[in-house]
C-alpha cells in the first residue's frame, strides 16, 4: 500500500458504501487475533450488521467517524463516542481505532487519532477514555501521544482465539491549541 493517504470524517451515507471497506478492516483485525470484541469465528456478515448499528449511530449523531483512504480507499478507521450522561457531556470515549494489516506502519493509527483529538474539541470535549489490551501496540501508541494509564484489570476480556486478556484504562485531557 503506498505512504499516501488522507483521514476524513465521514457520515452515515458515505459509511454505508464503504460498508465492505469497513467490514473488510473490521474482518481484518479480528482474524489478526485483536481484541475488539468479537470472537472467532467471524464472519464479515457479522461485520456488516456491526457496522449498520455504527452507522445508525453515526446518523443519530451519537457518534463520529473517521476513516484513513489510502488511493481512495478505507484502509483505518476510530470512532468518537459522544453518548454520555448530561454531567459528563465534556467527555467522549475512543472506540475501534482499527487499521487494515496492510497499511500497518504508515503512521495511521497516529494520524487518526490527532485528527480524532481536533474533532472532540471542536465538539466541547476535553476529556478523552478508552480502554484497549494491556501491553500491546495500541496501548503503547496512546501513551506515546500523552494518554494517562489509570489502571489494569486483569482476564478482563477474550481474544478472538478465546484466550483471557488484560485491559489497560487510559484518558487525556484535551487542550485546545492557540
Amino acid at each position: 500500500m503506498a505512504s499516501n493517504y488522507q483521514i476524513v470524517e465521514i457520515d452515515a451515507v458515505e459509511a454505508t458504501s464503504r460498508i465492505s471497506e469497513l467490514s473488510e478492516i473490521l474482518v481484518d483485525a479480528v482474524t489478526s487475533g485483536s481484541s475488539v470484541s468479537f470472537m472467532m469465528p467471524f464472519t464479515v456478515t457479522e461485520a456488516i450488521a456491526y457496522w449498520q448499528t455504527i452507522l445508525s449511530a453515526v446518523a443519530q449523531g451519537d457518534k463520529i467517524l473517521l476513516v484513513a483512504l489510502v488511493e481512495g480507499r478505507a484502509v483505518g478507521t476510530v470512532q468518537l463516542s459522544l453518548t454520555t450522561p448530561p454531567n459528563q457531556s465534556h467527555r467522549a470515549d475512543v472506540a475501534k481505532l482499527l487499521v487494515h494489516r496492510q497499511a500497518r506502519g504508515q503512521g495511521i493509527a497516529r494520524s487518526l487519532m490527532q485528527r480524532l483529538e481536533e474533532v472532540a474539541l471542536r465538539q466541547g470535549r476535553t476529556l478523552l477514555t478508552l480502554d484497549t489490551m494491556t501491553d500491546s501496540i495500541a496501548e503503547r501508541l496512546y501513551l506515546s501521544l500523552g494518554y494517562v494509564l489509570v489502571g489494569k484489570i486483569p482476564n478482563y476480556a477474550y481474544f478472538p482465539d478465546g484466550s483471557l486478556g488484560d485491559t489497560s484504562f487510559l484518558y487525556k485531557q484535551l487542550v485546545a491549541k492557540s
